[in-house]
């Protein structure tokens, strides 16, 4: 199956044949999972938010996001997902007010989240990670189309709900669906870079933060790890993989 999942992944990518227009950044968001993905989308105050906030993506299915040059925003991944015809329902992880369009609202945490701010009024460079600062509930990452200029991958490939502390699991069942982060399990300062540990200098690596971080080495484990999670590029074109093929 993994072998399968890879070259599915290959073809999505060959497949894309949609171009930006000018002042405008594509967002390419591929299912790879073996499973149903209910992304969602968060535009930051000021900023609007693509697809009313939340779709559905098939298993091994693709969907091309169109956002204004300097959009700033957030992206995740909900799964167990049930909606109805008026898209009531909930989702297992990564809900936002039990609807299938988000609309202005976020992910309930656990949820591996995808940011970005392409471009600002100071920079043309885009910026962008992927933060399991709220947790873990799916593996995601996010590069550019062709590369780039100091351009990179941002991102979690494994399953880091297969090495989550007990104490940290979220579970439907008997199924392990998420695991939280460690400010969200333990709620300390000290985890959670708040009070007095609100300052990269005062606020440093747990050792909760060196186990994701050790499982997912270009990925946000805690709230100041920015040396080697947040990225910088200039691309017309990023995508945005749920279960990406493991290196």
């Amino acid at each position: 199956m993994a072998t399968h999942k890879a070259h599915l992944f290959v073809f999505c990518l060959c497949s894309l044949t949609s171009l930006s227009f000018a002042g405008q950044i594509q967002l390419i968001l591929v299912n790879n999972c073996n499973y149903s993905v209910w992304p969602g989308t968060l535009g930051n105050a000021g900023h609007l938010t693509p697809k009313d906030g939340g779709f559905h993506l098939a298993r091994f299915e693709e969907a091309v996001i169109d956002v204004p040059e300097g959009w700033s925003g957030r992206l995740w991944g909900r799964t167990g997902c049930c909606f109805d015809e008026h898209g009531g329902g909930y989702c297992d992880t990564g809900d936002c007010g039990r609807r299938l369009h988000c609309m202005g609202k976020s992910g309930a945490p656990p949820a591996s989240v995808v940011e970005m701010t392409l471009g600002t009024a100071a920079s043309s460079l885009h910026f962008y990670d992927v933060s399991l600062v709220e947790g873990f509930n799916l593996p995601v990452t996010m590069a550019p189309v062709g590369g780039g200029i100091g351009c990179g991958v941002a991102g979690c490939e494994a399953d880091v709900t297969a090495c989550c502390p007990a104490e940290f699991e979220v579970r439907r069942g008997r199924r392990v669906v998420g695991c939280k982060s460690a400010c969200l399990a333990l709620k300390a300062d000290e985890y959670c870079c708040t009070g007095r540990y609100g300052s990269p200098t005062s606020c440093k690596p747990t050792r909760f933060s060196h186990l994701f971080k050790s499982i997912c080495p270009r990925a946000y484990s805690y709230a100041f790890d920015d040396p080697t999670s947040l990225k910088k590029c200039r691309a017309s074109r990023y995508l945005i993989t749920f279960c990406p093929p493991q290196h």
